[in-house]
């Protein structure tokens, strides 16, 4: 078994790791108080209406939250904190000239919930480009993620898209990390969740960063209501997609950076 490499926060190593093996953690980057303030935002909605998700796919232990960005505010220092976008800057860039949110889900695994099926990300989209990573993910541990009650479990390597069917037991690892660190993976890293065998929940928060030519996973712009984008910074809502590709591709009218009179 080959263990996820673990590097200092900063995004040239954890870059060069994530492009090398697939995946990476990067330990006790979030404060706990942000991260208290994200879960505060998450509980409501988590009772709610966390349980509409379950299907053979998700689990039926599992709690599930879209539209990260409705629920909670705080956590767009989550989404748009900077060491995630130095590490996409390094790996999406090669390859766009801007990127942005692809999807943003809080998951709760609860007591009892089993093992997830293997699968890959960016398997949604119909094609793929030879030595193109079409998105990254950035998995934050809101509670401490450990072996026992869920931690995410990854193929490193599994980017050179070996079959899934392929993969034995001896290739998975876990990704126990303690709470406010994050753990990045490529679209193309064979991953899934894990089995809850404690009493207690385990908490995360992914989100996917995809090229600014794709189109996104989920649809932020009826997704999160635009009175409430509106309240975001300029940064913010650039990654939730209000922005355009280069001159040509998205351009609008009121296109902040002018395109729209370029086109």
């Amino acid at each position: 078994m080959v263990d996820i490499q673990r590097v200092k926060n900063d995004p040239d190593s954890a870059a060069a790791a994530l492009l090398a093996d697939g995946a990476v953690i990067v330990e006790s980057v979030a404060p706990p108080d942000l991260l208290d303030r994200v879960l505060a935002d998450f509980r409501g909605p988590f009772d709610e209406q966390g349980l509409k998700f379950t299907n053979d796919f998700n689990g039926y232990q599992t709690r599930r939250l879209a539209s990260i960005l409705a629920h909670s505010e705080a956590a767009a220092d989550i989404l748009a904190h900077p060491l995630v976008m130095g590490v996409a800057d390094r790996v999406l860039k090669r390859h766009c000239e801007t990127y942005r949110i692809g999807s943003s889900t809080a998951i709760e695994i609860m007591p009892g919930e089993g093992n997830q099926v293997l699968h890959r990300d960016d398997d949604f989209y119909p094609i793929r480009i030879p030595g193109v990573e079409f998105q990254i993910s950035a998995m934050w541990a809101l509670t401490d993620f450990t072996r026992e009650n869920g931690a995410t479990r990854v193929v490193p390597g599994s980017q050179d898209l070996r079959p899934i069917s392929d993969i034995t037991p001896d290739q998975e690892t876990q990704a126990a990390m303690p709470r406010g660190s994050v753990l990045f993976y490529l679209g193309s890293a064979v991953h899934a969740g894990g089995r809850n065998n404690t009493d207690k929940p385990r908490t995360g928060l992914i989100t996917t960063y995809s090229l600014g030519w794709l189109r996104q996973e989920e649809n932020m712009y009826l997704s999160v209501p635009r009175e409430k984008a509106e309240t975001y910074p300029d940064h913010v809502r650039r990654l939730m997609g209000y922005q355009s590709h280069g001159r040509m591709l998205g351009v609008y009218p009121g296109d902040p950076d002018g395109h729209w009179f370029d086109a």
